[in-house]
């Protein structure tokens, strides 16, 4: 019968000691392959050697069928106190100190160390264990679905913070620097030495400076940028459902075009910053959009067409739309919200008007009557949203445009009767009787009218295309400018230079005047 393992029973030293060593490890191998029964007899004497002692013990055993297991010579070495060998390799007094070092230390690099692998057996390879440090990094905790959740809640409100912060900027004015590019990072030479010195008084222009026809459509509203440095952009919108930014003082280049309305864009509005429009038309969209990226901040869907749009003077956060329905509806740019509604019994919102101090607002609408106007122009709480009055203006006349003195407490309000009407902002809101501006034609047109920056002076489009231009004080006819073909829809007194004013008509042309 083969025996696993054949050991010579000779004391001598010149045994080879490694021989031995890969002959135990077949048999251990062996065994372990076995499952457990043996079909050899072990050898009649086994030495275990000790390392570095030299102790040997001898057992005998008969040569007949012997059945032993590995618990009968663990339990021989314990009870006679003997150290086995271990079943890879010899522990020798360098091998022995390496494994109390670093006992997570690979078993491979200790056989290295140790120079005994190069006569190793396939078998007696095994699969080495992953570094201890390594596999606690590869191991990810469990978290319960509840953090899990809540964690996700927490990024949510930081992202949406982020973004509110980015929003507040814009709309705050304080955007860092890196955004001041493209339009806003030029002051034009030619307004340059207006800009310190306040002029003393408005003169009428004489003489047409630039004319631009890139409009497909009728010129529903002009404005200039009201930050005085950048004063040279003219902004303008249009029916085509295009809004264009001008050079207006310079070269008289369109610089930016924006086509974010899919119909006719009824009015836009300068942020008083003078980094975003808001734009709204009879899409029933409203739009805040950057001038300079083209994109826009923040998008509305409203339930009526837009009309008319106002930010409030003392809150550039919020706005009031007014368009084809009964309500004038206030929006907060940082919720995305409605904060506020304000009710009457009409059809349709024309125009609206913030009075100084920012506290009450007028709005016009067409409510009216065979002999009376009812509610054509109503004064509103923009806190409570109380009506205040309704009964201002007693004429069977629609207003389409009304327009704030600069210097004293009145606003004069524009009618389809062909004349201006002068009232106090101050309640009751009393009309000037004394005074009626009239020369021009409106017939039907949302003609637009505008004071000058000194007060002296009233200027109002004409549906014949003229511009016609009125002594505030006395209420004369001064001068009639010959301005366009076509119905002049709205004019424009420019910010810093007396004596520069922009005009635009029905068939989409803009002209420059001085």
């Amino acid at each position: 019968m083969n025996s696993l393992v054949a050991y010579d029973s000779s004391d001598s030293e010149t045994d080879n000691d490694e021989s031995e060593e890969i002959k135990y490890i077949q048999k251990e191998d062996n065994f372990a392959h076995s499952n457990f029964k043996l079909q050899s007899v072990f050898p009649t004497t086994t030495r275990l050697e000790s390392s570095g002692c030299g102790l040997e013990v001898k057992i005998a055993s008969s040569s007949s069928n012997v059945e032993c297991n590995l618990n009968s010579t663990q339990n021989f070495a314990q009870k006679h106190s003997v150290t086995s060998r271990p079943a890879v390799m010899t522990l020798n007094d360098e091998t022995s100190f390496q494994f109390s070092k670093s006992v997570c230390e690979n078993p491979l690099a200790v056989m290295q160390k140790s120079g005994r692998t190069g006569k190793m057996v396939p078998s007696a390879h095994k699969r080495l264990f992953q570094d201890s440090v390594t596999g606690a990094q590869n191991i990810k905790p469990y978290v319960p679905k509840r953090l899990r959740q809540k964690e996700a809640a927490n990024n949510k409100s930081k992202e949406l913070q982020e973004s509110t912060d980015i929003l507040n900027t814009g709309i705050g004015c304080t955007a860092p620097g890196e955004h001041q590019l493209g339009l806003l990072n030029k002051v034009s030479d030619f307004i340059k030495p207006y800009l310190e010195n306040q002029h003393k008084t408005s003169n009428i222009p004489k003489c047409l400076v630039f004319q631009m026809s890139q409009h497909q459509g009728p010129v529903t509203t002009i404005q200039w940028c009201p930050v005085d440095q950048h004063s040279h952009l003219l902004l303008s919108a249009s029916m085509d459902k295009s809004i264009k930014i001008w050079d207006a003082i310079e070269t008289g280049r369109c610089l930016k075009n924006y086509l974010c309305h899919s119909g006719a864009v009824r009015d836009a509005q300068w942020s008083l910053c003078g980094r975003q429009i808001l734009s709204g038309g009879f899409d029933s969209m409203l739009h805040l959009t950057d001038i300079e990226t083209g994109k826009q901040v923040i998008s509305f869907c409203n339930e009526f067409q837009i009309t008319c749009l106002a930010f409030s003077p003392t809150n550039q956060n919020v706005f009031l739309s007014g368009g084809f329905s009964s309500t004038v509806k206030a929006w907060d740019t940082r919720s995305c919200k409605v904060v506020n509604e304000y009710s009457a019994g009409i059809q349709q919102t024309l125009d609206i008007l913030f009075l100084p101090g920012g506290t009450e607002f007028l709005t016009s609408t067409d409510a009216v009557s065979r002999d009376s106007a009812d509610r054509t122009i109503i004064a509103w709480d923009f806190q409570t949203s109380a009506k205040i009055s309704n009964q201002i203006f007693h004429e069977r006349y629609t207003i389409p445009c009304m327009a704030l003195h600069p210097k004293e407490p009145v606003f004069v309000a524009q009618t389809n009767g062909n004349y201006m009407v002068l009232f106090s902002t101050q309640r009751p809101y009393r009309m000037n009787k004394r005074k009626r501006y009239e020369g021009h034609k409106v017939e039907g047109y949302a003609v637009g009218c505008k004071f000058s920056h000194d007060g002296t002076l009233l200027a109002s489009g004409s549906s014949d295309g003229t511009v016609c231009f009125y002594n505030y004080l006395n209420s004369k006819l001064v001068r009639t400018l010959p301005a366009h073909k076509q119905a002049c829809t709205d004019v424009s007194f420019h910010p810093v230079h007396p004596s520069i004013i922009a005009t635009s008509d029905w068939s989409g042309e803009i002209k420059l005047w001085q």
